[in-house]
């Protein structure tokens, strides 16, 4: 679900960083040579986090009668987040690897970097909570190594895809898409917007289409796996970033603006709450996001207005990888302490959302300044002097 440093760096525009002039989409370089930073895309990275943490309060209960139903009405499609980020991820990566750039090594340890020590630290804070506080079940070593290594989302086995701290499935889906991504980037761009233009066509067409490929082939369960977890299932998602990214890179992206996009993007949403489940999880959003995502990037080029260009929404994004890899734990952890689904009236059951929220997000705070920021400037570190990226 991450993205990469330069979009999640100072935001542009209010904080000092000069913008192209208004209606000069096509970007030049950022300060320091590097690509244009598009802040608005760490706003959005913290929405689609908060869509997730919702999905969750709805799924563990903590709101019963008529309050829980319509908490599933407006929040029970909040997974999508994770399609939105898989799909500004391909983005992210395109935006922030100019082209004739180098450096497979560098690429893939400067990925490492930026995961590991997050999904390192919250795994072990996953078996220290199933261990001691029996807030969820101890993997078996084969589980347990699957989910270190990043592979657990392969098998079709719920004991490896939810092992740990279960939210980390998506970096298997993420691993898998680094480790591609050198190797798609380059013949891509070799094609010109035309060949991302078409690529961009068949991932949607493939996003929209996934439920029907694998709807009576396989078992329901399978299916959902298959749909949602499986890494391969989920790169056209990926590609779809990619493309957009290089789309407008070229000055060839035409769609709608951000008001237009947000709305078919919210339409979306409220159609996925109502599809069948195997239609839920992309194949309802992927439209909506495909528009949204290069809308925002379009919007920060252009000196454009955006809501999620502020210093808050910008510093929510930054923490929103933590964020997620943690709020799951915390709402575990509150579950093993009190009760299950507790099902309470909505004054009780806002006060405990809101106190998981607030945990999770003080807890987020700390695993970035203290793992997540500090871990990343370990691992890229430079090899006996040299610089990382000079392999």
């Amino acid at each position: 679900m991450s993205t990469t440093d330069p979009v999640s760096g100072p935001a542009t525009g209010t904080h000092g960083i000069p913008l192209p002039r208004r209606g000069a989409a096509a970007p030049g370089p950022g300060p320091g040579g590097g690509p244009v930073p598009l802040p608005s895309l760490t706003g959005l990275r913290w929405t689609a986090a908060l869509m997730v943490f919702l999905f969750h309060v709805w799924i563990v209960e903590y709101f019963g009668g008529r309050i829980g139903g319509t908490l599933g009405f407006a929040f029970g499609a909040g997974n999508t987040g994770v399609s939105f980020f898989f799909v500004l991820s391909g983005f992210v990566l395109a935006w922030s690897t100019p082209p004739g750039s180098g450096g497979v090594v560098r690429f893939w340890r400067r990925r490492l970097a930026r995961v590991y020590p997050l999904h390192l630290a919250t795994a072990l804070l996953a078996l220290a909570m199933a261990y001691f506080l029996a807030a969820g079940t101890v993997p078996e070593t084969r589980q347990l190594f699957a989910n270190l290594f990043l592979v657990q989302s392969w098998p079709q086995d719920v004991s490896f895809y939810q092992s740990a701290n279960p939210v980390s499935w998506s970096l298997a889906c993420e691993a898998f898409f680094y480790l591609l991504f050198p190797l798609i980037v380059r013949p891509l761009r070799a094609t010109g917007w035309r060949g991302s233009a078409v690529l961009a066509a068949v991932s949607t067409a493939l996003v929209i289409t996934m439920p029907m490929l694998v709807d009576g082939w396989l078992h329901p369960v399978d299916a959902g796996w298959a749909v949602y977890y499986f890494p391969l299932a989920r790169l056209p998602e990926f590609l779809l970033g990619i493309a957009l990214a290089e789309l407008v890179r070229a000055d060839r992206w035409q769609g709608p603006g951000l008001t237009v996009s947000l709305a078919l993007t919210v339409g979306g949403y409220f159609m996925a709450s109502q599809a069948d489940y195997l239609y839920r999880y992309a194949a309802c959003t992927v439209i909506g996001f495909a528009l949204l995502i290069p809308a925002a990037a379009t919007a920060d080029l252009r000196g454009e207005p955006s809501p999620w260009r502020g210093r808050l929404a910008v510093r929510l994004g930054e923490l929103s990888f933590a964020f997620y890899m943690v709020h799951i734990l915390v709402i575990r952890t509150g579950e093993s302490l009190f009760r299950p689904h507790p099902k309470e009236p909505w004054p009780t059951g806002l006060l405990v959302s809101c106190t998981a929220f607030a945990v999770s997000l003080a807890v987020a705070w700390l695993l970035h300044t203290l793992v997540e920021v500090p871990g990343r400037r370990l691992l890229l570190r430079p090899w006996s002097g040299r610089d990382p990226g000079a392999r």
